[in-house]
């Protein structure tokens, strides 16, 4: 409780010198369970939460805006793209790999964004403030010597969204749907309620029993997200076959 307090105190702090000194502020990366942290402690137009993409997991909050600072700022944030120098002796590389590489550096977790995979190449949101040194010095993954260049925009293979899948469920109660999607038990699947592990959103979600609405963002920790995408049609037994895009 005290940590949150703390991470209370400054988000306020934050938004109220933007506010003060008409400049923008910026938080480090966010986790889902800092960002339900922020949601609960200011009033949703006094930030924006920026993460490079649209359904970005870990984000800054950015206080501040034209009417406030009278000009525009960009969010300090970096895309750095980290790829074998030789894709024919490369090693099968990882999110977990990549991450691995960049902490060995040094680097803390808090400035660094999410990390998309495409086959042996990662694009890797970070702050600016770090970014020469991650070019600089990160030269090899796992056993693969790599390289890393600036970019200013992700590939479209990283912004598709993944093809839905289907899944059998009896309602479209929050855990039944994830115990379907991650072949879980339900008690399984309930339990990650209790741990506080589900968020919806962006925003923790401790109910079991709530229900889904098309387009929601479910994400678990340990296990990954989906965006929900609605019934497709009744079985003759009375269940639901649901759509889920998973990631």
């Amino acid at each position: 409780m005290n940590e949150e307090l703390q991470l209370k105190n400054r988000f306020t702090e934050l938004s109220e010198r933007s506010y003060s000194r008409g400049c923008y502020t910026y938080t480090e990366f966010l986790t889902l369970a800092e960002q339900d942290i922020l949601t609960k402690t200011l009033p949703k137009n006094r930030y924006i939460l920026y993460g490079g993409i649209k359904d970005a997991q870990r984000k800054i909050a950015c206080f501040g805006n034209e009417d406030i600072c009278g000009y525009e700022e960009t969010p300090p944030v970096s895309i750095i793209r980290i790829s074998p120098v030789s894709m024919r002796f490369a090693d099968n590389l990882t999110h977990r790999d990549f991450l691995g590489s960049l902490m060995g550096l040094g680097i803390r977790r808090e400035v660094l964004g999410d990390i998309l995979t495409d086959e042996n190449t990662a694009y890797l949101f970070c702050l600016d403030n770090i970014t020469a040194y991650i070019t600089e010095n990160l030269t090899q993954v796992k056993h693969t010597t790599v390289k890393c260049t600036v970019e200013n925009e992700l590939p479209e293979i990283c912004i598709t969204e993944p093809d839905a899948q289907e899944f059998v469920v009896a309602s479209e109660r929050c855990d039944a749907i994830i115990a379907a999607v991650y072949s879980l038990s339900r008690a399984n699947s309930q339990k990650l309620f209790a741990q506080k592990l589900v968020f919806i959103n962006s925003s923790l979600c401790e109910n079991p029993e709530a229900s889904l609405k098309s387009e929601d963002i479910v994400s678990v920790r340990g296990h990954g997200r989906f965006i929900y995408k609605g019934i497709k049609l009744q079985t003759k037994k009375g269940k639901n076959r649901i759509l889920a895009a998973v990631y």
